[in-house]
């Protein structure tokens, strides 16, 4: 006890040294549109069949949970390969695969999980506690893959009867249920990845309403109606179709023909006009997540291998990246670049979280001229160059055009490498850049926004940060019990990430999904994914 509690008053010091290190102000959402997730469908009549065409903003990834870091992997597996846990539309977690939330014991070591009976993955391999063992310890151990650090500090897997899995801790471990209603809980056929192992991206098999048919590289990836999932009867379409449409004015003029029934992410700058059109709807949600720009400072291995020295002013001095963070007008970009439908975004605590509070949120002020003065004192020459690879869809081009010009008034000079997403992954993964304009859609525990980013030896931690001090921090935060704890904790944490800055938050998109009204029952929540599982088209509509 004494040393945990020494622990906790060393790191209460660091915090109060680091929360002086900039000015800061309360964040604030300065979009003020209204919310709307979407309808299920009910009792509304719907007709049965048809073929849904949905306009996909970017190329996914490999379409395996283990190894995959794309949102837009995740809107493809939410139709076809179902997870232990889920959120709902008010943002709590409940059953999809499991039966119950986890039952956990007094010590917070043994976390039992029961599980469905009685159902069959899309190969007709029966699902149950073996399959869903198979799965955990895959995503636990595999080399390369993504989910290690989301699931804790891992003793041991076991199916203990055909219903119910225990997951044994070397230490308690807060957010694993939040964990497993992401990726981590995506369970996959045992007999599919016994055939194909590593290659299992390229034809998964899961449980779900529908289940993967063809993909075809930079183009579609098309999922047919599952007849062995078990809600069978609450699945309508055919088939739905992902059209990969970078484009966001693409997606706009699909949606205004008819050619797509569905487009994400539309763009801010097209929303007004759609949202007047009376055969379309918008739906939109604020984000767990948040935008910003990864900064390199030992990424150079590839992320989860030890950090390595990397001799640029930006890498080696914490000075460079704070003011890099003060010569970003974080409220004017929002309002300029995205017509005040976004927010801005300070750190990596989602303001609609019951984590949220006015410290765990606040944003640095915008001094160009301090920027300058810590440039000079980092005795770098003005301007300052930075190379940052960006998206090149439309939005990001014009966020990074508008950021150039709000850094170059601190002392930089920011130069535009416009990329292909799959390209950005890649180079986000391996440490090739040395800035990246990208964004993370979210979490409903602080830790799936914060321990993956910056714990030491995480494969999600692209910057290639390590510090012993924030890793003690975000270390007791997962492993504390208490709420109140955790968010001081939390608290602490993004005073951390504030001075040391190895991302540099700048924005929080509203996730906008239009649909065609011909078209009832899609949902999308502060998660980010869409959910096409059990829409249908409407009753009366002809075609």
């Amino acid at each position: 006890m004494l040393v945990r509690s020494t622990r906790m008053a060393v790191l209460g010091v660091v915090a109060a040294v680091l929360a002086a290190c900039a000015p800061t102000q309360h964040a604030t959402e300065t979009a003020t549109h209204v919310d709307d997730y979407g309808t299920p469908i009910g009792t509304q009549p719907v007709r049965e069949g048809g073929d849904l065409v949905m306009g996909l903003s970017n190329e996914p990834d490999k379409l395996d949970p283990t190894t995959s870091s794309s949102l837009y992997m995740r809107y493809v597996m939410s139709t076809i390969c179902e997870k232990l846990y889920d959120n709902d539309a008010s943002g709590n977690l409940v059953p999809q695969l499991a039966t119950a939330l986890p039952d956990i014991s007094s010590d917070g070591l043994t976390v039992t999980i029961p599980v469905r009976s009685g159902i069959q993955f899309a190969d007709g391999t029966q699902f149950n506690a073996d399959a869903v063992q198979t799965s955990l310890q895959r995503h636990w151990k595999m080399e390369g893959s993504q989910r290690t650090g989301e699931m804790g500090p891992i003793d041991e897997i076991e199916a203990v009867d055909s219903t119910h899995v225990t997951i044994k801790y070397k230490e308690p471990f807060a957010p694993l249920t939040a964990a497993l209603a992401d990726r981590a809980g995506m369970i996959m056929s045992p007999a599919a990845l016994k055939e194909s192992d590593k290659n299992f991206g390229d034809h998964p098999v899961c449980v779900g309403p529908f289940k993967f048919v063809k993909r075809v590289p930079n183009t579609s990836i098309q999922v047919a109606r599952d007849p062995l999932y078990y809600d069978a009867k609450n699945v309508h379409f055919d088939s739905i179709t992902y059209r990969i449409m970078p484009d966001a004015k693409v997606r706009s003029a699909n949606l205004r023909s008819g050619d797509i029934q569905v487009g994400d992410t539309m763009s801010p700058i097209d929303i007004d006009s759609l949202v007047k059109l009376p055969q379309l709807r918008v739906l939109q949600s604020g984000s767990f997540g948040f935008q910003g720009l990864y900064l390199n400072i030992g990424n150079v291995d590839g992320a989860g291998k030890p950090v390595k020295p990397i001799n640029t002013a930006i890498a080696k001095d914490a000075r460079v990246r704070l003011a890099f963070s003060l010569a970003t007008d974080r409220e004017s970009l929002v309002k300029k670049v995205f017509n005040n439908w976004y927010d801005t975004a300070c750190t990596p605590i989602a303001p609609r979280t019951s984590y949220a509070t006015q410290a765990s949120t606040a944003c640095p002020l915008f001094d160009p001229q301090r920027s300058k003065e810590l440039l000079e004192e980092a005795g770098v020459q003005l301007p300052y160059p930075v190379t940052m690879q960006v998206t090149n869809t439309q939005d990001y081009l014009q966020y990074a055009e508008a950021l150039r010009d709000s850094v170059a008034q601190g002392g930089f000079d920011l130069r535009i490498v416009p990329t292909e997403y799959s390209a950005m992954l890649d180079a986000q993964k391996r440490g090739t850049y040395e800035a990246l304009l990208l964004g993370w859609s979210g979490r409903i525990d602080p830790d799936g926004n914060t321990a993956r980013f910056m714990t030491t030896g995480s494969s999600g931690n692209y910057s290639g940060y390590s510090s012993r001090e924030l890793d003690d921090i975000l270390g007791w935060a997962a492993h504390s019990t208490s709420a109140a704890q955790r968010g001081a904790l939390y608290e602490q944490a993004v005073r951390f990430i504030a001075r040391e800055n190895p991302f540099i938050y700048t924005y929080r998109l509203r996730n906008l999904t239009v649909h065609s009204t011909w078209v009832t029952g899609i949902e999308v929540y502060a998660d980010g994914a869409v959910r096409l599982g059990k829409a249908a088209f409407v009753a009366d509509r002809k075609g």
